[in-house]
């Protein structure tokens, strides 16, 4: 039997497949509330006559204080160009941030799956909810040295967090012995892979009955509405491709390795390429190279608005806490954040609950008529609507408040769908603005806890 709770050994020598593949889940699991909470502090479609009215009033405040012998620097006409220049650097830059950091969180909810199956296939019962970091900063399990992540919004300092994650260079040496120890995800992968090849070899070695998440079903969707963005002449560009990878049904080593390299591949690029890419048309971005590049254009714009004297950030990154915590919010807001809470939580629920044969036969429904519904709509809304929520912190600023991404404890004798749904009428209560979710909510379909050894 395969211990699921997170395991510390002194080296990695005596650790079992199953400790491997499930450290395997929790490390992208563990990167995934990060990137969202990322996500969701930009406003990715800020308004151009607002963000033109804001630019005007400052150049020209600023413009005050910078008088030359009585006359101004800008007069408000070239002001008013200068302000339609920049808004609409704003509003593309935003735009395709958010695509790209999405399209980073939608294929680490692919590889939960695929190293789930692998999981599956070999040892059966992959966890994935309750796995979810509950103290933050959180460290990624098992990265030598210590890599920490935050719940924080966007910031050159959050990218270059976000590229150490994915990077396929050593960071540093290994002095700190916790779970499993790797330089990198990808020497980590590929240390599963040669005890695949060394220990795992034969088909009989693979179970092929139990049920996985197959391609060929719709499960996974390399783009959604979220991983568009516009450019200035308003053209559309996707961020991924579909040629990046799918869903890979495991059924003997081959298959099991094909979804370790895809894994790696999509996080840290491909090796014959210099590691940019992912895709077989070598179009696509790895998460490392995303992340470079979207650093390098943040800093860089970040430079252009300071030498006008303006704070780029200011005009769409909200001023969300970091860290936060439901408990840390007001009464009211924490209704609506355990609602949150709760359906990030029964995504998880719904997700491992495929993993079961008791659901085989509904596996189809749970996944397109509630993880679909639940990622793509319901937990999509209630992160906007919860940032138009306000509060005064402990240090009196004025903050908005975020999706805090906490798992949910959801137990007892009614079932999670029933304790969302009484989540959802308390949330409602005190914020008639979800009323709107309501029926989505209650069309979830209904999925018991799993009983494993967690």
């Amino acid at each position: 039997m395969v211990n699921h709770k997170l395991f510390r050994k002194d080296t990695a020598k005596d650790a079992s497949i199953g400790e491997y593949l499930q450290q395997a889940i929790d490390i992208e699991i563990s990167t995934i509330p990060t990137y969202l909470y990322t996500y969701y502090s930009i406003n990715r479609t800020p308004t151009q006559e607002l963000l033109c009215a804001q630019i005007i009033n400052q150049l020209m405040s600023n413009n005050e204080k910078q008088l030359i012998n009585g006359t101004p620097v800008l007069t408000l006409q070239e002001a008013t160009k200068k302000a339609q220049d920049l808004s609409a650097q704003i509003m593309v830059l935003a735009n395709k941030a958010g695509a790209m950091i999405m399209s980073v969180a939608i294929e680490e909810m692919l590889h939960v799956s695929l190293s789930s199956n692998i999981m599956q296939a070999l040892v059966g019962n992959p966890i994935l909810n309750g796995r979810t970091p509950m103290v933050w900063p959180a460290e990624l399990p098992g990265h030598e040295p210590k890599l920490m992540l935050n719940k924080t919004k966007l910031s050159p300092d959050q990218l270059e967090a976000f590229i150490a994650v994915e990077s396929p260079k050593p960071l540093g040496k290994k002095n700190i012995k916790t779970a499993i120890p790797y330089y990198t995800i990808g020497e980590f992968y590929h240390e599963i892979l040669r005890i695949l090849e060394k220990d795992f070899k034969k088909d009989s070695d693979y179970n092929t009955t139990r049920p996985q998440l197959v391609p060929g079903k719709g499960y996974y969707s390399a783009n959604t509405i979220d991983t568009v963005y516009y450019n200035r002449e308003h053209n559309p560009s996707v961020v991924s491709r579909e040629d990046s990878g799918d869903i890979i049904h495991v059924t003997n080593f081959d298959s099991a390795k094909k979804a370790i390299q895809e894994i790696c591949e999509q996080g840290e690029g491909n090796e014959a390429d210099q590691h940019k890419t992912d895709d077989k048309s070598r179009q696509e971005l790895s998460h490392w190279e995303k992340f470079k590049l979207l650093h390098k254009s943040l800093t860089e714009h970040i430079t252009i608005f300071e030498n006008e004297g303006l704070d780029l950030l200011s005009y769409f990154v909200l001023n969300v806490p970091t860290n936060p915590k439901t408990s840390e919010y007001p009464a009211h807001i924490q209704a609506v954040s355990n609602l949150v809470n709760g359906v990030y939580t029964y995504i998880f629920v719904m997700i491992e609950a495929c993993y079961a044969p008791a659901v085989q036969n509904t596996q189809y429904e749970i996944f397109m008529m509630g993880i679909h519904k639940s990622m793509i709509f319901i937990l999509n809304s209630l992160c906007g609507d919860i940032n138009g929520m306000t509060y005064t912190d402990a240090n009196g600023d004025q903050k908005i408040a975020a999706a805090t991404f906490e798992t949910y404890p959801f137990g007892g004798p009614s079932s999670p769908k029933s304790q969302l749904i009484a989540l959802y009428n308390t949330a409602v209560a005190v914020y008639p603005k979800i009323s709107y979710l309501g029926g989505r909510i209650n069309d979830l379909p209904s999925v018991p806890l799993n009983n494993y050894n967690k």
